[in-house]
């Protein structure tokens, strides 16, 4: 029987037990993504791509919920760039591995913590927990949503989230195709680890070149995309006054006073 190790981080922990990782976001009481936590998860996606033995990766969030998403305080004008770098990095390593990744969402998931969940090849999701790309409220745009929802659940529906900002359940989520499936939240491990049986019992290589040849979107065309989308949001979108007065309204806790610039 393979012994398991564990690393636990300020912000994230990690058991390996071959064939299968497991990452859980940890910052309470939302799991929100940090600079730290970008850090220590591109770290940790780097160790698992190392590591033969290892075939599928679950993510998922201690606590209440998967995660609410990037940390606001990170979007100002002298922390943005260097933010999107690190979340961009710890996506395109999501996008990039040749291990199967699995989400197992509960709780909220939103604006960052969503984009790292549609990103994984299966998304599990208690059919309560709140899905949303609420950063139009603050006078901004989901980068990797803007790059890729559209090719999950169709233009009309990404445009319908994005635009609004408004949220759905775990139920609406999977109708849509946003996630995999959605369950009681009783349900939700059970769900995953049936998912681990199937794939533990096939080939390593064939899995990795199959995801590699079925990805949902041309991982080129993608990276392009995503790199379309770093440029409109530092050089456009950082650049207007909404942007900015929506960001220190929701640290001020007031309701934002657009301008139109």
């Amino acid at each position: 029987m393979l012994t398991a190790t564990s690393t636990k981080n300020e912000r994230l922990s990690l058991t390996i037990q071959p064939p299968v990782a497991r990452l859980q976001l940890k910052n309470p009481p939302l799991n929100v993504i940090d600079i730290p936590m970008m850090e220590e998860l591109a770290s940790a996606l780097a160790e698992i791509e190392t590591r033969r033995e290892i075939l599928v990766v679950i993510l998922s969030g201690a606590g209440k919920s998967f995660s609410a998403g990037v940390d606001v305080a990170t979007h100002t004008q002298d922390k943005v760039t260097s933010m999107l770098e690190k979340f961009h990095g710890v996506v395109r390593a999501l996008v990039a591995t040749k291990k199967v990744i699995i989400a197992g969402v509960h709780g909220h998931c939103l604006g960052g913590g969503a984009e790292l969940a549609m990103v994984c090849d299966f998304v599990y999701t208690s059919d309560d927990a709140e899905w949303g790309f609420p950063e139009i409220q603050l006078g901004c745009f989901p980068p990797v949503a803007v790059t890729a929802l559209a090719a999950l659940i169709g233009q009309k529906r990404a445009a319908d989230l994005i635009l609004t900002g408004r949220t759905i359940s775990g139920s609406q989520a999977a109708a849509i195709g946003l996630s995999t499936n959605a369950v009681p939240a009783s349900q939700l491990d059970r769900e995953i680890e049936e998912t681990v049986g199937r794939l533990s019992a096939l080939s390593p290589a064939a899995l990795a070149i199959t995801k590699k040849a079925s990805y949902a979107w041309d991982a080129i065309h993608f990276d392009k995309g995503l790199a379309r989308a770093e440029r409109i949001y530092l050089d456009e979108l950082m650049k207007t006054e909404d942007a900015n007065e929506g960001i220190r309204a929701f640290m001020e806790k007031r309701k934002p006073a657009w301008k139109g610039n």
